[in-house]
């Protein structure tokens, strides 16, 4: 028998997608800032890689967030919809605790 559906899973899914695309902007930020400070002659050398480093986790946490948000939108998956709250988290700690808290209170709503 399945679970009553709820508004937990479909706010968690958006939470985490909202927060995932603030991820990935962040990510194309610190890659263009990285670009311009490389061209910048009175910035030390070493600060532009920092900056391009930086953008690749922003991105995979971006993109894991807006995963787990699309399968938390589905009900598929509690794990994946919980990891993908977990990831929301770092871009965006109020979007990312909000998001824990659904999907863990929604667990059998899930398949």
């Amino acid at each position: 028998m399945a679970a009553k559906k709820t508004w937990m899973p479909t706010a968690a899914g958006i939470l985490d997608i909202v927060a995932g695309s603030f991820g990935l902007i962040c990510s194309f930020a610190f890659i263009f800032a990285g670009g311009i400070l490389r061209m910048v002659p009175d910035v030390p050398p070493f600060m532009w890689p920092i900056f391009i480093g930086m953008a690749g986790p922003f991105a995979i946490i971006g993109i894991l967030a807006i995963v787990g948000g699309i399968y938390s939108l589905r009900r598929k998956i509690w794990g994946l919809a919980l990891a993908g709250s977990i990831a929301a988290f770092f871009p965006s700690w109020p979007l990312g605790v909000a998001a824990i808290v659904f999907t863990a209170l929604s667990k059998n709503e899930f398949e």
